[in-house]
């Protein structure tokens, strides 16, 4: 199938029209504008150094009902025991440039955070759209993911950490603090082993765009988690 190549409109092909590995579409530009299109219409983009930006669209979606959290004895007691200090968007940039050097599964090398991956959620930020969670030991950041939020949907887009279980601790005391906020999906993209154990689930492509469909008559968050 030959893929769909964006021009400067600020336009994406149905989701449905994605290929057999989730691709949709390629080129375009980062602009906020063609983000949120991109993210409203259930699409990210995550590409290589050096390559085109590639749009994705996988079937099926990889998703996490905030209600269906699990949370094993174990991390249970680090939560109790307070191992970890959690904030809310007060290093935003440290933790994606942190993320962008965390490997991540398919990436064939360097980073696939570019500089111009940074810049866009960096303005993301900026407007109140993308948040970051910092997770911190001893006063040193230890760990952290962001994402995007739209509506009652929260998207994952990374995470890293410098010692066991710290994006893990982050992870869940987000989806707690999301839930607090009225939150009813996190958007985890594709499927991995550690989020499937912390209640990770599929759901087909056409369940989660009608579920966008909903989400988009729905308040956004602006501003920080504090």
């Amino acid at each position: 199938m030959a893929i769909y190549w964006l021009d400067d409109d600020l336009t994406f092909p149905h989701p449905s029209y994605a290929d057999t590995d989730g691709v949709l579409a390629a080129g375009g530009d980062l602009s906020p504008q063609r983000l949120l299109l991109a993210y409203q219409n259930g699409i990210f983009p995550w590409y290589n150094e050096g390559e085109p930006i590639i749009w994705w669209s996988p079937d099926p979606r990889f998703v996490l009902y905030p209600k269906k959290l699990k949370v094993s004895k174990s991390m249970r007691k680090v939560l109790r025991n307070e191992e970890f200090q959690i904030t809310y968007d007060q290093q935003f940039e440290t933790v994606i440039d942190n993320c962008g050097k965390t490997y991540r599964k398919g990436q064939e090398g360097g980073t696939w955070i570019t500089a111009d991956m940074k810049k866009a959620y960096l303005e993301l930020h900026q407007a109140g759209f993308a948040h970051s969670v910092e997770v911190w030991q001893n006063g040193e950041l230890v760990g952290g993911l962001y994402g995007i939020a739209l509506g009652k949907c929260f998207s994952g887009e990374s995470m890293f950490a410098k010692v066991s279980n710290a994006s893990k601790a982050g992870f869940i005391t987000l989806v707690q603090k999301l839930e607090t906020l009225g939150f009813d999906l996190i958007d985890c993209q594709t499927h991995s082993n550690h989020l499937e154990s912390l209640g990770g689930e599929d759901m087909s492509r056409d369940d989660f765009m009608e579920y966008l469909g909903q989400n988009a008559e729905k308040p956004t968050f602006r501003g920080k988690f504090l």
